[in-house]
């Protein structure tokens, strides 16, 4: 655990709470930043906010759409295309998970802890809920990588799905923004790192399955 006394912004003074004291204090990085986003959260119209919000919780399946939308036009693409939107889902998964323990091993409050002063759109995480890196960032991120691996076309529009999530989670007051950009570089990372061997790994079986080959190993046969 990374054991750093949490600062007060406004005073420089130390707060006595034994779960702050105990965590990394994020805001000494980019708290101005953050500070001044929720700033914008709180001069916005609501129905702003509202939008902000739903698409911070709800964006995800947007991604999940795409990568079916993947899946449909990869049907006529060459094995190793099918074979990367197949494991998409597993090096998503993955990611996500190698993202929790990383979490937890930095242990950074969220800012909505750190900061109470600040404007929250969204309500404030558990406090054992650590922020860094943002896990809607990785998993965003790991699923634009894969679909830009699979579909370029899907992967541009994967890729803008994932950049305004990320940009959400500090909106709404989830995440500072290094917890998004560290959470982007996971999810990249991450994303091509298992699609790129996972693919490798299973596109002789998907070229087994394919018809054509089906049909061909029976004529040989």
């Amino acid at each position: 655990m990374l054991a750093f006394a949490t600062l007060d912004v406004a005073h420089g003074t130390s707060r006595g709470s034994a779960a702050h004291d105990l965590a990394f204090n994020g805001a000494t990085i980019d708290g101005g930043v953050f500070t001044t986003v929720t700033d914008w959260a709180r001069t916005a119209p609501t129905w702003v906010d509202d939008v902000v919000k739903y698409w911070s919780a709800y964006g995800m399946v947007v991604f999940a759409v795409l990568l079916v939308a993947g899946w449909w036009t990869a049907r006529r693409q060459p094995p190793l295309t099918m074979a990367r939107v197949l494991v998409a889902p597993a090096a998503i998964v993955l990611a996500y998970g190698f993202n929790l323990l990383f979490k937890s091993l930095v242990e950074e409050v969220r800012p909505c802890r750190q900061l109470p002063s600040t404007f929250h759109v969204e309500t404030c995480a558990a406090a054992n809920d650590w922020a860094f890196p943002s896990n809607h960032t990785v998993v965003a991120f790991a699923a634009a990588t894969t679909l830009w691996m699979a579909d370029r076309r899907l992967g541009r529009i994967a890729v803008l799905a994932a950049v305004a999530m990320g940009f959400s989670r500090v909106y709404v007051g989830a995440h500072y923004p290094h917890d998004v950009l560290a959470g982007a570089l996971v999810g990249i990372a991450a994303g091509a790192f298992l699609t790129y061997f996972g693919a490798r790994l299973i596109t002789p079986a998907v070229e087994r399955s394919r018809p054509a080959h089906r049909r061909k190993a029976a004529l040989t046969s």
